[in-house]
């Protein structure tokens, strides 16, 4: 069917939304765009006179469309070279959608996206539809075609799995850049104490290369360990610059609603290295270098101010 302007402008105004849900579901932006264009396309060509309510037709078209992106993912990864990561996007981003509550907030982190790779696809969809965007059991169990009894179940036991009993630090432009600003300086002191008094004492180190950066292929915990791994890290090489494209400035943001150290070569985002703080310190360093994960963010970068490197060069 032809889509007049009407109808286009209706799926405008749900597209943020549309977004939003789809990048916590699937953890990457890029997939979340292609998510929402299919979801567009099923607009298209649906008889639009007899939906009801066309923002809950979309969302149910668009979770179950993600459902399907979520049961492939599982198995590309399996075969992912190295660590996975989900994809960085920085403040301002409308991917990040509502940030007005705690629980809105943290669903977006990339600690908790991370964790909720842990999940069934049901309980990630049950778990963001309503911690990130306040859905009623009865709303979820219909984009579902669940019983509300069988959606609370669902709700508690991915409320279980992703319990760490921990809390980030909420965190502005200008408080990001001090925490950054700390961090950096003890990574480049090439003091391991300095970076231990920063980080919790189970603080865990991931780096995303998707096999195309060298990255550590498993975790790293500990404080020590830690600290150790990333004062050799950021201790400078050629061979490290050859390795992203040259000699990076580095720069203070706001990724996922964390502090981030972002690492630019000729206006290309190269890595983003996120801080999950919480009030006893970082808590987890989230590496991401893979460059397939940085297109949106370079793009972003570009048209956002984004302020004065930290150093002149690493």
């Amino acid at each position: 069917m032809l889509v007049g302007a009407h109808e286009v402008r209706r799926f405008e105004a749900a597209r943020a939304q549309l977004e939003a849900i789809a990048y916590r579901l699937l953890g990457s932006a890029i997939e979340a765009e292609d998510a929402v264009q299919d979801t567009f396309l099923r607009w298209q060509s649906v008889d639009r006179e007899r939906i009801e309510t066309p923002e809950a037709w979309l969302t149910k078209v668009l979770t179950n469309i993600c459902l399907n992106r979520l049961t492939s993912a599982r198995t590309r990864r399996e075969t992912y070279v190295g660590q996975w990561l989900p994809e960085p996007v920085f403040a301002g981003d409308r991917m990040l959608g509502p940030s007005d509550t705690v629980e809105q907030r943290e669903s977006v982190s990339i600690a908790m996206l991370t964790l909720m790779e842990r999940l069934t696809a049901k309980e990630r969809v049950v778990y963001v539809l309503r911690e990130a965007f306040g859905y009623s059991h009865s709303e979820i169990a219909e984009i579902l075609d669940i019983t509300e009894s069988n959606c609370q179940q669902v709700y508690r036991r991915a409320k279980q799995h992703l319990a760490d009993g921990r809390r980030r630090v909420a965190v502005d432009a200008a408080a990001a850049r001090k925490i950054v600003e700390e961090f950096l300086a003890a990574a480049l002191s090439g003091k391991t104490d300095s970076l231990v008094r920063m980080l919790t004492d189970d603080v865990i180190s991931v780096g995303d290369g998707g096999g195309v950066v060298f990255s550590v292929p498993r975790p790293i915990t500990g404080a020590l360990r830690v600290a150790r791994f990333l004062r050799t890290l950021f201790t400078p090489t050629q061979a490290k610059w050859e390795m992203i494209g040259g000699r990076p400035d580095l720069y203070a943001a706001v990724a996922n609603g964390v502090p981030a150290l972002v690492m630019v070569v000729d206006d290309r985002v190269v890595g983003v290295v996120a801080l999950d703080v919480t009030a006893d310190g970082i808590a987890a360093v989230h590496a991401q270098a893979n460059p397939g994960k940085l297109e949106r963010a370079t793009h972003q970068w570009a048209v956002s101010g984004h302020g004065e490197p930290l150093t002149g060069s690493w």
